[in-house]
């Protein structure tokens, strides 16, 4: 038996040790062997903890975005006004963290996963409408509601699109070049608006 205090120490290594598996994989289609294996513990100690490879996976995700969510909360308990707040949750979405090889493959691996499970699609869907969510609550302080909406949705799909696009290596610029692209978009999207007061206040957390 594992001693006391143990098992959430197990538990992330075997997260991690599956983030580690299917990237070196590039796809889910590893066994609950593989990770344990990969983690240094018994197969049966995994399932001990999880029951099932799909709810280790269906972890594995929550983890990497409780993750997001704490730097999320750190960068914009740091930023000062609601344009300090747009740049610091597109400082947070390209951090180097988020772009190992293991969690770039886990992400697209997840992704095609939430297109035959339920579960994860729920789960993937609710990051993306927290982060939308998120972003509103910068715009709304920005602009009016209607276009705070149609901006939100551009940088949305602008970092997800930037996001895919260097982990394919199809993206023409680096890594440390996305970010200013997408501050670029919420300048233009913004100048308009930038004689008009801005309203402020505590940003509302809702990144997952």
């Amino acid at each position: 038996m594992p001693k006391l205090g143990m098992e959430p120490l197990r538990k992330k290594a075997l997260m991690d040790a599956a983030l580690r598996t299917i990237g070196q994989n590039g796809s889910l289609n590893v066994t609950m062997s593989d990770i344990a294996r990969e983690a240094g513990v018994s197969a049966a100690l995994a399932h001990h903890y999880f029951g099932s490879k799909q709810k280790l996976l269906l972890e594995t995700i929550r983890s990497l975005l409780r993750a997001l969510r704490r730097d999320a909360i750190a960068a914009l308990a740091q930023a000062s006004g609601p344009r300090a707040r747009l740049s610091a949750i597109v400082r947070v979405s390209f951090q180097s963290d988020q772009f190992t090889s293991e969690t770039v493959a886990a992400w697209l691996a997840f992704y095609v996963e939430a297109q035959r499970s339920d579960e994860m699609r729920r789960l993937l869907i609710t990051y993306t409408r927290r982060l939308r969510s998120n972003i509103m609550d910068s715009l709304n302080r920005l602009c009016p509601p209607d276009d705070a909406a149609r901006i939100a949705e551009g940088a949305a799909a602008l970092i997800d699109g930037l996001y895919i696009r260097h982990s394919l290596r199809a993206a023409p610029l680096g890594l440390a070049a996305a970010p200013a692209l997408v501050e670029n978009y919420f300048d233009t999207q913004l100048k308009p608006f930038s004689d008009a007061p801005a309203t402020d206040g505590k940003p509302s957390i809702r990144i997952l």
